[in-house]
């Protein structure tokens, strides 16, 4: 008999829904909220809401696509956390209901985890054991992953995440929200050398960015002193200076993790795991470092339910269901620190 899991994602500003079949994602779809762009950020209220109108018809549509009747289904996965309460609450919900009423396994699964499971939605895979920089809006974290349920955090942020450091510094440069994406955008047409940042010299396999933010606030505030016009001026070369410091951040770590372990497959995941000079930073530096480099596609680099589903087969495979007293957690330390 086939194992079938429905996965539902709802964390943060993504109401998303897959169906796998015996380890192979059949339907992912997401439903993205654009009523956060006008306040320059996800409101979780508003994040909350959209999810109770969009889950039903998000999790049918998912179903259609993947030809699944509902009775077919082995388990649900859903996002435990971390991530808005509010908006864990929407799909641990409507998960519980729907595992009571097939009478079918619950599973929850951790966010972060899923991140870094997003590697087994395609070949190839990592081999274990394999490092994992998990970079996003809301964590910048090393993972040794052991085996598919067995995972450390080796080093992490000790303040702001990368993705948080590309967000306020696109607003510190009058970019819309996300404003990630759109320093990416106008990267592309800028230098990287232009201008020079400092990096925060933090021990051990740990991050801090908002060292680097302050001091991209001062230097923009000293430049616009002396000519008002500096930003426009300067965006494409400004977007490319600050990507190719927070990048060069990250691949520093990495390979400093990767001599501290002696772990030569190196993985990516998270939001920011989309952007494209932390591709080809990682990617061409791979080959001289000697190093196996897994990205996934970038549709399974933002938040998705692939993700969760793909965690979720896994989990099924150890019979680790949940209870149907289980509760959301906006934070959750399943993922051991060293």
């Amino acid at each position: 008999m086939p194992v079938t899991i429905l996965g539902i994602e709802s964390s943060c500003d993504e109401t998303s829904a897959a169906v796998l079949i015996d380890g192979q994602i059949v339907s992912n779809i997401t439903a993205d909220q654009s009523v956060h762009a006008k306040y320059g950020g996800v409101v979780p209220e508003l994040a909350s809401r959209a999810h109770q109108a969009n889950i039903i018809p998000v999790v049918s549509a998912t179903l259609r696509d993947a030809n699944i009747d509902l009775k077919k289904l082995n388990a649900v996965a859903f996002t435990q956390g971390p991530g808005l309460l509010g908006a864990l609450m929407v799909g641990t919900s409507y998960a519980k209901g729907l595992a009571l009423a097939l009478d079918i396994p619950l599973i929850a699964v951790h966010h972060m985890q899923a991140h870094i499971l997003a590697h087994f939605i395609k070949y190839p895979h990592p081999q274990f054991p394999f490092l994992c920089l998990t970079v996003s809006g809301g964590h910048t974290q090393i993972v040794l992953a052991q085996d598919h349920l067995q995972m450390k955090v080796i080093g992490q942020t000790i303040d702001d995440a990368a993705g948080e450091a590309f967000d306020k510094t696109a607003k510190m440069l009058g970019l819309n929200y996300p404003g990630g994406p759109l320093i990416d955008k106008y990267a592309k047409q800028g230098n990287g050398d232009k201008f020079h940042f400092p990096e925060p010299q933090v021990p051990d396999l740990n991050f801090s960015f908002s060292g680097l933010k302050t001091s991209i606030l001062y230097f923009l505030r000293d430049e616009i002193r002396k000519n008002e016009n500096f930003i426009q001026e300067n965006l494409y070369d400004l977007c490319a200076s600050i990507q190719k410091t927070i990048a060069g951040i990250l691949l520093k770590k990495m390979i400093k993790a990767a001599k501290h372990t002696g772990i030569r497959e190196i993985a990516i995941s998270g939001g920011v795991s989309a952007n494209s000079e932390l591709r080809r930073l990682f990617t061409e530096n791979a080959k001289e470092l000697g190093w196996n480099i897994y990205i996934p596609d970038l549709e399974y680099c933002t938040d998705n339910a692939a993700m969760i589903a793909i965690t979720g087969y896994y989990k099924y495979l150890k019979k680790e269901f949940a209870e149907q007293t289980i509760i959301p957690l906006a934070r959750i330390p399943e993922l051991k620190s060293h």
